[in-house]
């Protein structure tokens, strides 16, 4: 942990945050990206513009705030000391507000936006998206390498495009550098198993959930959710079926063949199954699917608590997410 944070200032901006207009809230908070579940924001304050904030408003107890603490740190332990990959400067703080609710806040350092992998995809010429996405692949193999020689710790990671950036991108020449590094920054998950346990508590996930859909995700989703980022061919797929949100899908089958040719070289010793087509669609419909439905009902939940029943809701949703 590196980086200075003001608590207080967070304390001043958990107790006037309006979620539904963050922006607008007395500490205002500029939306810098949306993920599936959480967005991404900076705080419109001098000496932290420059960090990027994740907001975790799911915890019930201390323990479990403490435990979630102690899982994030052993993650980002494992990736940047044991895997190797590259992550930002980084810190966190919790808190607690007047009213009880346990907060847990994640900062970055700010990266470059055009040097994020959906951004980038976008400026760069075809030939360096292939290059791009078989650097992804071989970093991501690095969690897997890691795996086989660990034996009692099992590491998962989601490798979308968008969670990685191009160090030293220039967007002006529209090119990759010579000597391509990447940087991960998705950490906020802990996604890892001691001796086949899961250290993440997998009912966090469901707290932001509609109490109409809990049982439901719990029962047909969650299980399957965390499995998939556990298996390398599953990552690599997410990885391409993503090329269909971000309006490319004429680069799959070239990107197929970039997955399934660095898993028969490169990844050989792994063992991992090609990749299709009809998987990678058939996938990416199931996970639109998902996704998008989750978060109609997440408005809605937020609807019927704060007009119907004039409750606190207490979570910044995604805007809406352009699919094709």
């Amino acid at each position: 942990m590196n980086l200075d944070i003001d608590l207080e200032l967070l304390r001043e901006f958990e107790r006037y945050l309006d979620p539904r207009h963050p922006e607008k809230s007395k500490i205002p908070a500029k939306i810098l990206g949306y993920g599936e579940i959480s967005t991404v924001f900076e705080i419109g304050e001098e000496g932290q513009r420059d960090f990027a904030y994740k907001r975790m408003p799911i915890f019930r107890s201390e323990e479990e705030l403490r435990d979630y603490e102690k899982a994030y740190n052993e993650y980002v332990r494992l990736l940047s000391e044991e895997v190797g990959l590259n992550l930002p400067p980084h810190g966190y703080a919790s808190i607690i507000t007047d009213q009880g609710r346990m907060v847990f806040f994640l900062a970055q350092k700010k990266l470059n936006p055009d040097s994020i992998g959906n951004r980038a995809i976008h400026l760069l010429p075809h030939e360096d998206i292939l290059r791009l996405v078989r650097k992804v692949l071989q970093e991501l193999k690095k969690v897997w390498d890691f795996n086989r020689k660990s034996g009692t710790i099992d590491l998962g990671i989601d490798g979308q495009i968008s969670n990685w950036s191009i160090v030293g991108f220039d967007s002006g020449s529209r090119r990759l550098p010579q000597d391509l590094e990447l940087i991960y920054f998705d950490t906020n998950t802990p996604l890892f198993r001691v001796n086949g346990v899961e250290q993440l508590n997998a009912e966090l996930f469901l707290r932001s959930a509609p109490s109409f859909l809990v049982w439901l995700l719990r029962m047909l989703f969650l299980e399957d959710v965390l499995n998939r980022y556990h298996d390398f061919h599953l990552v690599a797929i997410d990885l391409i079926g993503n090329f269909y949100k971000e309006q490319l899908p004429e680069l799959i089958p070239e990107l197929i063949d970039v997955a399934n040719d660095f898993f028969a070289d490169e990844a050989r010793e792994l063992e991992i199954k090609p990749i299709s087509f009809k998987e990678v669609k058939s996938y990416y419909r199931e996970d639109a699917l998902i996704w998008s439905t989750y978060l109609s009902m997440r408005k809605l939940d937020r609807l019927l608590r704060t007009k119907i029943l004039k409750r606190d809701y207490p979570y910044i949703l995604p805007g809406k997410i352009k699919r094709r």
